[in-house]
């Protein structure tokens, strides 16, 4: 009948995992920032060394920002794969 193609709950599943996977993967990013920033500011860093910590916080944030969004979407692929 509708071999091939996706059902609507195969949709909204798939939909649901892209979400879950940005917000978390935002959140992640988010933290590991906040966490360089505190850090930053709590051992009083001159300007120089502030920017670099805070660069080096966005940098880590956003790697493992795109490892999550990635790990997560595999993940459910490999499931949906397998028929779970």
């Amino acid at each position: 009948m509708d071999m091939g193609r996706e059902s609507r709950w195969e949709k909204d599943a798939m939909t649901v995992e892209i979400v879950f996977a940005l917000v978390t993967a935002a959140a992640l990013a988010g933290l590991i920032f906040v966490v360089s920033w505190a850090l930053a500011l709590s051992l009083d860093l001159p300007g120089s060394a502030e920017r670099r910590v805070l660069a080096g916080g966005a940098l880590l944030g956003a790697l493992a920002g795109v490892w999550r969004l990635a790990r997560v979407l595999l993940r459910f692929d490999k499931q949906r794969r397998l028929g779970r």
